[in-house]
């Protein structure tokens, strides 16, 4: 499943670029919303799923959506649409294994992180300034845009573990769904405000496409079962290797330049999760 969810998770980038110029980004996520609460709500009823149990479960699961849907994606869209690179916003998002490990280290317990972690964080993180770094200072980065990814990269972190710390297990597939109406419930009005026209195009077509069914429906779904099922620092761990991913994807679908740099960004990024997510002896 983690390599799986690095996929996945990675083709949000290219969603973007596909879809960005011809819709208004809360917009689009507004739409796409309301479309992965229908495709949820009938894959519940289908096969008779149980929902959540008690008022706690419900409001922590609404907590984490408005974080980890509406804020973590709301503030890279609009990031994107405010001029700022994918790239770049990648590599500010992919700060998050650090804070969480900072939080984790500070408040002590179970999961704190031993040397060998901060080790692999560290790469990570050189990795990540080896695959996009070098777009920072060419002139794409304002103080609106920077806030908006800054915004995106502290939503997804609180909501990681908040999940963790909450959100008891329970089926996937309801608690994605109470997740998304609360993201729905707190995006829809703040996409009558913003700017922008819808421009059908099958670029747009598509990107919606893959935003529900392998976005939403796959990849959130792996991602809470992932925080449900390990350590918050080695969840995290494995958005490391989504900058670096994407960079792949982008030279294998766009024609973009896979320079040297980037291929040591990507090998020191593979090694620094593995240092994270390595079982000790």
């Amino acid at each position: 499943m983690p390599a799986l969810f690095v996929l996945v998770w990675s083709t949000g980038f290219v969603v973007a670029r596909y879809g960005m110029p011809h819709a208004p980004p809360l917009g689009f996520l507004t739409v796409r919303y309301a479309l992965s609460v229908l495709a949820f709500g009938a894959w519940i009823a289908l096969l008779r799923v149980a929902w959540p149990q008690g008022r706690a479960q419900w409001g922590h699961l609404a907590v984490t959506g408005v974080l980890m849907h509406a804020g973590y994606l709301g503030g890279v869209w609009a990031a994107v649409k405010a001029g700022i690179g994918a790239g770049t916003v990648a590599l500010i998002v992919g700060l998050q294994p650090v804070l969480t490990a900072v939080w984790l280290s500070s408040s002590g317990g179970a999961h704190s992180v031993s040397p060998r972690q901060w080790l692999g964080l560290l790469l990570g993180f050189g990795g990540l300034l080896l695959v996009v770094g070098h777009k920072l200072g060419a002139g794409e980065v304002t103080v609106f845009n920077f806030g908006l990814a800054v915004f995106a990269l502290l939503s997804i972190t609180a909501g990681t573990l908040y999940q963790k710390r909450f959100v008891k297990p329970c089926d996937v597939r309801t608690a994605n769904a109470v997740q998304l109406v609360a993201a729905l419930l707190v995006t829809a009005p703040l996409a009558v405000l913003e700017d922008g026209r819808w421009q059908p195009h099958p670029e747009l077509v598509g990107a919606l496409a893959w935003s529900v069914l392998v976005l939403t429906l796959g990849g959130s779904s792996m991602l809470y079962l992932l925080i449900q099922r390990g350590a918050a620092a080695k969840v995290t761990s494995l958005l490391y290797l989504v900058p670096p991913t994407t960079a792949l994807m982008a030279w294998a679908l766009f024609g973009e330049a896979l320079s040297g740099q980037v291929l040591g960004g990507i090998v020191l990024a593979a090694l620094g999760v593995a240092l994270v997510v390595r079982s000790p002896r």
